[in-house]
């Protein structure tokens, strides 16, 4: 069962978003628009999520312009990459966000943000389609840089957050990159 949990996790994750999206109403109602912001993060990653994984595309796509070939990236690395390290942090994100600080929330909005922007720079770079770069352009992007500014422009921010938030961000991108550049290395 926890083998056929990592291989197909997107498709729970794509479903999921739908429902966090039909709850929207409910937060509306009592919380304040850089919350939803904050919440947004969630189920708009999950429906990025589908168009990088489905059918392993990422996956593929990484270990065979990376890897030559090689089996690099894996599909229990996939697994603890999206589902601990982006959706675990962001409930983190915006459990902090609701019970302590709206600036946590930009640990998530970050998070959303530098993905889109490494995207959009990976095709600039490799002339090419990569697996997300879409819903990084049609999502990511505006939606993160409106949480980004709707955080910001409620005033009395400490520059903390931000530091904090790009700095998870930039880590676990920094984490994925290392450990394909070490799997490379023993493949190799």
């Amino acid at each position: 069962m926890v083998q056929r949990l990592i291989r197909f996790w997107v498709y729970g994750g794509f479903l999921a978003a739908f429902l966090l999206l039909g709850l929207l109403p409910v937060y509306f109602r009592s919380w304040s628009v850089v919350l939803v912001l904050v919440f947004l993060q969630l189920p708009i990653y999950m429906l990025h999520q589908l168009e990088e994984h489905d059918d392993d595309r990422f996956r593929k796509f990484v270990n065979r312009v990376i890897g030559g070939g090689r089996d690099i990236l894996t599909e229990s690395a996939v697994f603890v990459i999206n589902v601990p390290g982006v959706w675990g942090v962001n409930l983190v994100s915006i459990l902090l966000a609701c019970s302590i600080n709206p600036g946590f929330g930009l640990i998530g909005v970050y998070l959303t943000f530098v993905n889109g922007l490494v995207h959009v720079a990976q095709a600039i770079r490799m002339k090419c389609y990569n697996p997300g770069l879409l819903t990084a352009i049609l999502l990511f992007l505006p939606i993160s840089g409106w949480a980004l500014w709707a955080i910001h422009a409620k005033g009395k921010l400490s520059p903390a957050y931000d530091v904090l938030g790009l700095g998870v961000a930039l880590a676990i991108h920094l984490a994925i990159v290392a450990h394909v550049v070490l799997r490379l290395r023993r493949t190799s």
